[in-house]
């Protein structure tokens, strides 16, 4: 199989392109724009692979997107391109509006042109994954699950813009006929994760015995979901899903960020003991603006239907998080003092 990964020197981009071709042996074309989140380090495992390829182009831009797909001629695309953290969509939406709005407008388009020239199998076979988030789906209250028929109630300028895109992409669906399946997942986690997120950014401070942030009362909850499980669902979404459904992917694993964040305090305590217990550096912050109270997934579909569970429990994937982030300071190290340090984002302020 020939797929496009757009975004895939993103975090869970990366991942999909590592599994898609070393796992899965797929040829891969990566387009990405290469912003501040994305690295090319992260794909060190494929770079020289024949499976792969690597295209620098922004998904805004028609022209490389559409010239990328007659030269590449896939099979599928994976849309994973996407700004993803909340605080930045409240302190600037954007870019947030431009690349997962417009982008995925642009890039619907071009799949579409090029969809429709293909000779009537390979029109058949083709499938257009768009890679969505929990958060579309609003806050729930300490029961239930969000289900793929969940009413979309997004509360952050990144949740609209996300909610914005999969609309775009059922329409071209029902519209076009675009084979177009979308997936929908909970908190990823694990390597290569750039360190804006709560799981690498309490790990790096923990380990530099810096001050670790939590927002509120810190009871808010999340699912958490190891990436590589997520990749090996979107391999069965791609391959075994149906056009036009869409699927959430969950890791059963809810938890409050303060739990989250003492369970990387008492790993790296474990890991690289220090004179006093990394629990005393947790202090409580002014609340992100509009924050959910919880995220929890019900990803029965993809369970039954594509034969797809979790591999890794939350307490083991954290665990080998963790320990990445141990053993691979040299990539971190840069990112930590020319890119991001750490200030704390997403309070509105004008």
């Amino acid at each position: 199989m020939r797929v496009i990964v757009t975004g895939g020197a993103g975090f869970i981009g990366s991942a999909a392109c590592r599994q898609f071709v070393l796992a899965q042996g797929w040829t891969v074309l990566n387009l990405d724009k290469l912003t501040y989140a994305a690295d090319v380090r992260s794909l060190d495992a494929v770079a020289d692979h024949p499976g792969y390829r690597f295209l620098r182009a922004d998904i805004c831009d028609r022209a490389a997107v559409e010239s990328a797909f007659a030269d590449f001629a896939p099979d599928a695309v994976v849309h994973l391109a996407a700004e993803t953290h909340v605080d930045r969509s409240i302190d600037g939406s954007a870019e947030f509006i431009r690349t997962n709005v417009i982008g995925t407008h642009v890039l619907l388009e071009a799949v579409r042109r090029f969809w429709s020239a293909l000779p009537s199998d390979a029109r058949g076979r083709f499938r257009f994954v768009h890679v969505s988030t929990d958060e579309v789906y609003g806050s729930l209250g300490e029961e239930g699950r969000f289900v793929e028929t969940s009413p979309y109630d997004p509360r952050s300028p990144y949740a609209a813009s996300k909610a914005a895109s999969d609309h775009l992409a059922r329409a071209w669906h029902q519209t076009y006929g675009l084979p177009v399946i979308l997936s929908n997942c909970s908190n990823n986690y694990g390597p290569c994760q750039f360190p804006e997120k709560l799981i690498p950014l309490t790990i790096l401070n923990a380990l530099e015995e810096k001050p670790l942030p939590v927002y509120g009362d810190g009871l808010h909850v999340r699912d958490w979901l190891y990436v590589d499980d997520h990749v090996e669902a979107l391999s069965r979404v791609l391959t075994r899903g149906r056009p036009g459904q869409n699927y959430n992917v969950g890791g059963r694993s809810e938890r409050t960020n303060l739990s989250v964040v003492e369970t990387i305090c008492d790993i790296v305590d474990d890991l690289l003991p220090a004179s006093e217990p990394r629990r005393r550096l947790i202090s409580f912050v002014e609340d992100r603006p509009g924050h959910d109270r919880r995220y929890a997934m019900d990803c029965a579909k993809v369970e039954s239907e594509l034969g797809w569970a979790c591999a890794e429990s939350f307490e083991a994937g954290l665990r080998k998080t963790v320990r990445w982030y141990l053993d691979n300071r040299a990539w971190w190290e840069p990112l930590r003092r020319n890119v991001y340090a750490g200030k704390r984002l997403g309070l509105a302020n004008v």
